[in-house]
């Protein structure tokens, strides 16, 4: 079952000029450390941080609250499996949303899908759960969030 979706645009020429005007300070309250690793060793970082930032807008949407109620931009972190697939990681407040919104006896896995064509970033999120019965068959592609029978 479907519990969130969320997409956002991000235009890559304003998050350049936010790294050119703010530099660190921009880059340390939005991004993890590993998500400005990924992003400084890329040809062209605005990039790379553009698709991170619609990515985290995106799953703020696709958790039912935008980047309010105490979520931080750092509670949602886009990391990459080997294979390069992005994955979101939650942590904080957007776990706790995350695990609210999941039924007992399921599994929830955050799904995104990130592209860009100069100027634009674009994501995508679907937040799906599935019965916890089922979900050992299931590949996991990201963290997940499991609620026990009760």
């Amino acid at each position: 079952m479907i519990l969130g979706i969320g997409t956002d645009l991000a235009n890559i020429e304003r998050i350049q000029r936010a790294l050119d005007r703010f530099g660190d300070r921009f880059r340390d309250r939005v991004f993890t450390p590993t998500e400005q690793g990924r992003a400084e060793r890329m040809k062209d970082p605005a990039s790379t941080y553009a698709k991170r930032w619609a990515a985290k807008e995106a799953c703020s949407k696709a958790l039912g609250t935008g980047l309010r109620m105490g979520i931080a931009w750092k509670d949602m972190a886009v990391t990459n499996l080997p294979s390069g697939q992005p994955v979101m990681e939650v942590t904080g407040w957007a776990r706790e949303r995350l695990d609210q919104m999941t039924p007992e006896g399921f599994v929830a896995t955050i799904h995104v899908s990130l592209t860009d064509d100069h100027p634009w970033a674009q994501a995508f999120v679907v937040i799906d759960a599935v019965p916890e019965a089922e979900a050992g068959a299931r590949p996991q592609i990201g963290p997940v969030s499991r609620r026990k029978l009760t």
